[in-house]
């Protein structure tokens, strides 16, 4: 989820991660420190995103923003696995400690920049959404993952960028396309195929990782992580670069880690994490979610959205390959079959964006 699950950067941010989660899905972008979004960008911001890398050269070496994006997926992955590998810890706790990491770390940057920790006054009822939402979009990507398989659940919240451009349709107003209506058509096909619903496919299925309960709610709560990640997505285009970027990823893990207090409080699922394997996987969690954003930002600053949103497609098949190496589990074809639906349907909403920003210019 980063991302969230997780961008923010997630997420993010997403933490994403995933912010995210952020979130799970974060295209975002730095310029001058402030927020951009460039992985749902429309054809008349492709001029903005070159200008986001401020001094850096974009061409300094050919290939490098895909590198970046590369070992961004790669930390958003582990760290998944990591969630799955924790046991007896809630979902809602392991948020708590990723957000508290991303606190420690976004703290001291935001002194140094002297950057309002409330943000402009006209700007706080968005910032304060995109920290609810963001941090949600985290904690749902997490608790589907340790209820289905870390593969199923990982295509289903990748499906955020096509819920995006619906949501943008319907709140900014931007434009929506009859492909924009296929590719959700093809995503939504995507995860019936994962969920696999006893009224369509009948009862004999086999390749859940516990019972059946349990998948549909790892399905419904990463399905709503995608949504809570597009929403995000939606927010953070609404507030433009009006609000600097560590203050988005500020709101993110404060207001998570203070929703996840208090739902521990309520649910009464406090755990003390054993001693070894278990204390050292939650920090990397944390660490690695921080990794992660880092290097997307990075990659954003030298390199188009277009072929970074198609190289975060290696986020589904490193969860495929991590689920075989480390948990012993074969993706059933169903699954597979899924993830070519939602893989296709993403990698056409990036395609569709670069073509259009590109021949905007031209």
């Amino acid at each position: 989820m980063d991302d969230l699950g997780h961008r923010n950067n997630t997420e993010g941010n997403e933490d994403d991660g995933e912010d995210t989660v952020l979130s799970v899905f974060p295209y975002r972008e730095e310029d001058e420190g402030f927020i951009k979004v460039p992985g749902d960008v429309e054809e008349n911001e492709e001029e903005d995103m070159e200008a986001g890398a401020g001094q850096t050269e974009k061409k300094a070496c050919s290939g490098l923003g895909l590198v970046y994006t590369l070992l961004a997926s790669l930390f958003f992955s582990v760290a998944s696995l990591l969630v799955k590998k924790i046991d007896g810890i809630h979902a809602v706790e392991i948020s708590a400690i990723r957000c508290f990491f991303q606190m420690l770390f976004v703290m001291p940057a935001m002194i140094y920049y002297k950057i309002d920790f409330l943000g402009p006054q006209g700007m706080r009822v968005y910032l304060f959404l995109r920290g609810f939402l963001g941090s949600n979009a985290m904690i749902l990507l997490y608790y589907a993952v340790l209820q289905m398989p870390l593969a199923d659940a990982t295509v289903i919240t990748f499906s955020n960028p096509v819920f995006t451009s619906l949501l943008a349709w319907i709140f900014l107003k931007e434009r929506c396309t009859l492909w924009d209506v296929v590719f959700t058509m093809f995503t939504l096909t995507g995860v019936v195929l994962i969920a696999r619903p006893p009224f369509l496919f009948g009862r004999e299925f086999s390749g859940f990782e516990s019972n059946y309960g349990n998948h549909i709610k790892g399905t419904i709560a990463a399905f709503s992580s995608a949504i809570a990640a597009a929403c995000t997505m939606v927010i953070l285009r609404k507030m433009g670069k009006n609000v600097h970027y560590y203050l988005a990823v500020w709101y993110y893990a404060l207001l998570g880690f203070i929703e996840c207090i208090v739902v521990l409080f309520v649910i009464d699922e406090w755990a003390v994490p054993s001693c070894g394997w278990d204390r050292w996987n939650l920090m990397a969690i944390g660490v690695l979610g921080i990794g992660g954003q880092t290097f997307l930002t990075k990659a954003l600053q030298v390199e188009k959205a277009g072929p970074v949103a198609l190289m975060r497609t290696t986020d589904v098949v490193l969860a495929f390959i991590l689920q075989f190496l480390f948990l012993n589990r074969t993706p059933t074809w169903w699954s597979v079959g899924g993830a070519m639906c939602v893989i296709s349907s993403t990698t056409g909403v990036a395609i569709r964006k670069w073509f259009n920003s590109t021949k905007q210019r031209t």
